[in-house]
């Protein structure tokens, strides 16, 4: 692998890919630069084809290096062990970004490394890790023979910025990521606050002239000679005998619209026929026979929807499928929702819980807390399928993040709802579009346990097929369909516009053409679903529910904190117990109290507005005797603020013992005498007589 050395302008920020220098035993590698961020990326594939499969068996794994921001991993182990959910996130876009670009047929495992090595905490290393992977597999003798690139888009100040850095990626309503080729689209992934079609659209073809561009410079760069890969040959008359006998039951199959019927027709039907050839054609493996019975029901199924307009359950093209909407369906969540499109149905639930309970994110950029966390599961009984739980899937993570990013931007803020807040996503069937499910159940949720949200968010998954010139964009996909079509495409949001998008595809491309009329059929149903959920609840509950945490905050002068903690957390802690309440406190001076118990919540609140009040001079209090001594007794005026009685000021007369006129834990009444200038009370109970 000869040395290699590139810098290109990318936004006015400089990228230098360099190849050749390290990671030279794999069959692709470079790293890239922008600023003081590096990313190495090396590419490599099995001599031979992994037996058994009809996928293209890639893998991607992006991690990150904590000494590439100079930090010691956190937590007992003192290195890196299982991915963070960040970093899962950004191997799956890399996934997303390359995999339309290896041939239909490429059988041999494949692994790419993307390892963040320095990250200078302003340029994030996901575009240049996809960017990176493209060098490393188009310079590669791999069969990746069409360069892609990546860029980030963000509009801050209504203008639209390529490739913000983490500081104006905080001031931006778009984040938005497009992957591509020289001609089309391979992927997008974004995140809006609430913006139209049309601001999305502008944003994917501000995008597009830097992709092609970049794809553009990578086609100078030297490049090995690629591994040919053959489209396996069958035997030309075994296709055309099955063929013959088998198109009309494949059409009737393809038109069951119950998915579990269907399968089960389908795989009766594909183990007859396969045992029926195997006798007449001997030579022939069952796995063939099987191939070309899966071949045909796929061009079947797919020429019924481009040729004819006909889907399998019987739908017209920009039909949904029929909607159920139920709330407050579990009598102990915070808030419930039960939401069911088809055969896709999704069970979610709202927590509300205190700032502690926020989940420290530990990430290169810097630690920061979230309060806002949305966790979705894929049980495999939702799909009938006989398998246990294991750890939490890959799938499973970018399917929560993209509910996660459509239904932040309708969260009220800290400042007006100071919960933590958490939406859990039981999927509890599955045939099509859970995480789009999964956002419309957590909007219901999130409105029957009484979080003042903005609006009600709902998403919906559009698909194409494309032969050509000719195509069909499809709504509400199913499984079926999703497996058969050549794009997944996302959209979710409020009838305010979009909050969340993410598209997948299995061609080389898509243009912005198709784009735009998906976006547009998109909205149209949004709206339709988002009617069907208003007719089940259209505003927040008015309350919280009576299992949820009660709150109340106020604000304390800063000065006052340690007052109010006391030594060692002594004061803070006895406030806590008495009350049965949970306190947080910030920086600013700002108090959080929640407690399930109302009267207890308000207790809190009168206990530390009283503490933070100065004692006056001349001023009157109800105070409690606290300690006696030989010369008085000191008593307790406000909370945490104590003064002395001179044994001369216990009554009108005069007094021989403090214990003759008080004891403690009495209540009794004193009028302020005096406060010096060490800031000690001197009161008196015959000044208040």
């Amino acid at each position: 692998m000869e040395y290699f050395k590139k810098e290109m302008e990318v936004a006015g920020k400089k990228f230098i890919v360099e190849s050749g220098k390290v990671a030279k035993q794999s069959n692709g590698s470079c790293t890239v630069r922008v600023g003081d961020t590096i990313v190495l990326v090396a590419a490599v594939a099995s001599k031979d084809p992994k037996p058994g499969v009809d996928f293209i068996p890639l893998t991607v794994d992006y991690r990150e290096r904590t000494y590439a921001a100079g930090k010691i991993p956190g937590g007992f182990f003192k290195r890196e062990a299982k991915p963070r959910e960040s970093e899962i996130l950004v191997s799956r876009l890399i996934d997303r970004s390359i995999r339309p670009i290896f041939p239909e047929y490429w059988r041999n495992d494949t692994q790419v490394s993307a390892i963040v090595l320095s990250h200078d905490g302003e340029n994030e290393s996901d575009i240049a890790s996809i960017i990176g992977t493209s060098v490393a597999l188009y310079m590669s003798d791999l069969p990746f023979n069409m360069p892609i690139a990546s860029v980030r888009v963000g509009k801050i100040n209504g203008k639209l910025v390529l490739n913000p850095t983490i500081s104006e990626q905080k001031l931006s309503i778009l984040d938005l990521v497009v992957s591509g080729t020289e001609d089309a689209l391979t992927m997008v992934e974004a995140g809006a606050q609430e913006l139209s079609e049309e601001d999305i659209l502008e944003a994917l073809n501000f995008a597009r002239e830097t992709v092609k561009a970049i794809c553009l410079i990578q086609k100078s760069f030297p490049i090995k000679v690629k591994t040919v890969v053959y489209e396996p040959q069958y035997n030309t008359s075994l296709r055309v005998d099955i063929e013959a006998e088998v198109i009309a039951k494949v059409e009737e199959c393809v038109t069951i619209s119950e998915k579990n019927e269907r399968e089960i027709f389908w795989a009766f039907f594909k183990k007859d026929m396969t045992t029926r050839f195997i006798e007449k054609y001997p030579q022939e493996l069952a796995s063939t026979i099987d191939v070309m019975l899966e071949d045909i029901f796929y061009k079947k199924a797919r020429e019924l929807v481009l040729n004819k307009k006909v889907r399998t359950d019987g739908r017209g093209l920009e039909e949904i499928r029929p909607i159920t909407c139920e709330t407050d369906v579990l009598p102990r969540a915070h808030g419930s929702s039960l939401f069911t499109r088809g055969q896709t149905q999704a069970l979610v639930t709202v927590t509300l819980g205190t700032l502690s309970d926020m989940q420290v994110m530990d990430e290169l950029s810097g630690e920061y807390k979230e309060r806002f966390m949305l966790h979705y599961n894929f049980p495999r009984f939702s799909t009938g399928e006989a398998k246990g739980e294991r750890s939490t899937s890959r799938r499973e993570i970018g399917h929560g993040n993209l509910a996660k990013r459509a239904l932040s931007p309708i969260l009220p803020s800290e400042e007006d709802f100071g919960y933590t807040i958490r939406i859990v996503s039981d999927i509890l069937e599955s045939n099509g579009s859970s995480s789009m499910a999964s956002v419309c159940g957590g909007s219901l949720a999130l409105f029957n346990a009484g979080v003042p949200v903005k609006a009600a968010c709902a998403g919906v998954a559009m698909g194409l097929m494309k032969e050509g010139d000719n195509y069909v964009i499809l709504t509400d996909i199913m499984g079926m369909e999703d497996h058969l079509g050549d794009m997944d495409f996302k959209v979710a949001g409020t009838r305010n516009g979009i909050t969340a998008l993410q598209m997948d595809i299995k061609i080389t491309g898509l243009s912005t053409e198709i784009m735009a009329k998906a976006l547009d059929q998109a909205k149209k149903d949004r709206f339709f679903i988002l009617d069907r959920m208003d007719a089940s609840i259209s505003v927040p509950k008015n309350d919280l529910s009576d299992y949820a945490p009660r709150m109340v905050t106020l604000m304390i002068p800063q000065n006052k904190i340690g007052e109010l903690i006391g030594p060692g957390g002594k004061n803070i802690r006895k406030i806590q117990e008495e009350n049965d309440v949970k306190i947080d406190i910030e920086e600013s001076g700002k108090i959080f109290i929640f407690g399930t118990d109302s009267i207890g919540v308000g207790a809190t609140k009168e206990y530390i507005e009283s503490m933070i009040v100065e004692a006056k001079v001349g001023r009157i209090y109800k105070a409690r005797i606290t300690k006696l001594m030989s010369f008085g007794a000191f008593a307790e005026i406000l909370p945490g603020k104590e003064g002395l009685i001179h044994i001369s000021q216990l009554a009108a007369s005069h007094t021989s013992k403090v214990e003759d006129v008080v004891k403690e834990g009495d209540k009794v009444k004193v009028k302020v005498t005096e406060i010096d200038n060490k800031g000690r009370i001197n009161l008196s109970i015959k000044a208040a007589l």
